[in-house]
């Protein structure tokens, strides 16, 4: 509830006040209960409020009747969200992908007294504001929505191919790609602004960002990564806004690394990590490598750190890193631990580089590592590793040795992250 409250707040409504209703099943007609009901219209009538806002989704029927009763503007957790994101997508794609969204959620609520417009494009009025056609005019609407949807689809179909080949370029860089996940507002875009240099949008906000960034990062060893930030998820957040978010939300899953920033100083930090498994999981991408950010760790005292530190460590089998993000705090630990995590798909390479060949190597070091080298007759032995992917382009340098035995990996064997 106090989530919803934020939700709500960030919509740009006031909240006055809230309720629980505890009940051993929802009732059909109007999900709460007629006693409840009538307790909400004696609320109105001393003008508390305006608008009601349910922390479940609600049927277009239960909808209907609870706003008939109540003469407010009922709305539901997802249209609260579907708002916010309506307010806070800037590009074309992010516009696209939250129209979409909400014309899907629209169109079995559909009634006379519901603007197309508003719900679609415009918010005058600002949050649960009315207006709109008759009834009489109800058919036509839902024909031009769905024609909206269709070409919404094939806008985003468009953009979905674009990423798609976005990323099959990043491929042909040979760069390993990360993606930074987590719960809303846990300060994943702070996060790559620190690493990267970049300035992307960051509020203290739910849903600050909402378009993907993708920005180099240079790890210690010289080596490049390509680390893109995602959109934020929420407890129940709307299967409309994550099917029209699947363009974006690919990044995710094609990304060889997952890095996971939790908000350490919030004291539902473990159910924001349950609620981030659970959407990795209908992604895809659990079983990725994954390094796990204790974001906001200079709020926590020192005993504090210990044990959310120990805690999740023993949850994780991933590295744990405390950091902030804000202050630079932990940062050298954080760049270690994602050398170490993408590395989890590396090819160990024993190579002879001919002398006058040393772009070979530098090549290396760009898109992998080298461990040790050797300075002989026919040139420089190098012994490293290399993405899986980019491998094959250093099989012309294999050392004659490793070429013989058909095999061809570094003295110290496949390094894989601890």
């Amino acid at each position: 509830m106090l989530e919803l409250a934020d939700l709500t707040r960030t919509s740009g409504a006031d909240v006055v006040g809230s309720d629980v209703q505890r009940r051993s099943e929802i009732e059909p007609a109007h999900f709460i209960g007629m006693g409840k009901v009538e307790e909400l219209r004696g609320l109105r009538d001393e003008g508390s409020f305006d608008i009601v806002v349910c922390n479940e989704d609600l049927s277009p029927r239960q909808q209907r009747n609870l706003e008939r009763e109540l003469k407010v503007r009922v709305l539901d957790r997802t249209e609260v969200i579907l708002e916010i994101f309506a307010q806070h997508a800037r590009t074309h794609e992010g516009r696209l992908q939250v129209e979409a969204a909400r014309l899907h959620h629209l169109l079995p609520r559909l009634i006379g007294s519901w603007s197309y417009d508003r719900q679609a494009g415009g918010r005058r009025g600002g949050v649960g504001a009315r207006g709109g056609p008759g009834e009489q005019q109800i058919e036509s609407e839902r024909r031009r929505v769905r024609k909206r949807i269709r070409d919404l689809d094939e806008e985003i179909e468009q953009v979905r191919s674009k990423r798609s080949e976005a990323r099959a370029g990043r491929r042909r860089a040979e760069l390993e790609t990360a993606a930074i996940v987590g719960y809303t507002n846990a300060g994943k875009s702070t996060l790559l602004n620190a690493l990267t240099g970049a300035s992307v949008r960051a509020e203290h906000r739910l849903f600050a960002t909402l378009d993907p960034t993708t920005r180099r990062l240079d790890l210690p060893t010289g080596r490049g990564l390509l680390l893109t930030d995602t959109v934020g998820f929420i407890q129940k957040l709307p299967t409309d806004l994550v099917a029209a978010f699947r363009a974006t939300l690919e990044e995710v899953t094609e990304a060889d690394l997952v890095i996971e920033v939790l908000d350490a100083s919030s004291a539902v930090v473990m159910e924001h990590a349950d609620t981030v498994e659970r959407e990795l999981k209908n992604l895809g991408a659990a079983d990725k490598p994954r390094v796990v950010v204790l974001n906001k760790s200079d709020l926590l005292g020192p005993a504090q750190r210990r044990r959310l530190l120990a805690a999740m460590s023993e949850r994780y089998s991933s590295r744990v890193v405390p950091v902030s993000a804000t202050q630079g705090g932990g940062m050298d630990e954080l760049l270690a631990a994602i050398e170490d995590a993408s590395r989890g798909d590396a090819v160990g390479l024993d190579l002879l580089v001919p002398y006058g060949r040393e772009n070979v190597l530098a090549s290396l070091r760009r898109i992998g590592g080298i461990d040790r080298t050797e300075y002989v007759d026919a040139g420089t032995r190098a012994w490293g590793w290399a993405p899986r992917h980019a491998a094959a382009r250093f099989e012309p340098y294999r050392a004659p040795e490793a070429a013989a035995t058909g095999t061809n990996g570094s003295r110290r064997g496949r390094r894989r992250p601890g």
